[in-house]
């Protein structure tokens, strides 16, 4: 099992390597993802089979990512290395076996990590942009000292 899921591991870092120039700015959440997907889909497979490569994919491209992104890109790094995780385990697995399971984790897990990240940091952006340069409470004047006239 550990063989596996060394291999796999090994895999997930070279697909990831070859996955990110898309999504430079989401170098981390794609690692992340990849990594995760790929050790979730491995663990999961050995204890469940098909079934469980799907599942421990899912939920390792989502704890890989939040691992990995920042508080900005957090929500949309997790939710897309879940959803690409899952879903890439899941056709690798209907075309290529376990190692194509695995081989999808990684990819799904890692591109869905970057993408969402973006999506989420990207979102969080505009919002800095209307708000630049307003405080959001500003200080408030002080009253004068009492018995002091203007």
């Amino acid at each position: 099992m550990w063989k596996k899921i060394t291999g796999g591991v090994v895999l997930a870092a070279m697909v990831a390597a070859s996955v990110t120039p898309a999504f430079a700015s989401g170098l981390n959440n794609a690692v992340g993802g990849a990594l995760g997907g790929v050790a979730g889909a491995a663990i999961g497979g050995a204890v469940g089979g098909g079934t469980g490569e799907i599942v421990g994919g899912a939920v390792g491209g989502g704890v890989g990512a939040a691992a990995t992104s920042n508080h900005h890109e957090r929500t949309g790094a997790v939710v897309g290395g879940a959803v690409g995780g899952g879903a890439g385990a899941a056709v690798g697995n209907a075309m290529g076996g376990s190692a194509g399971g695995l081989v999808g984790a990684a990819l799904g897990g890692g591109a869905g990590a970057a993408l969402g990240g973006n999506l989420s940091d990207d979102r969080h952006d505009g919002h800095d942009a209307h708000d630049r340069g307003h405080h959001p409470n500003p200080p408030h004047h002080r009253a004068p000292p009492s018995g002091h006239r203007h």
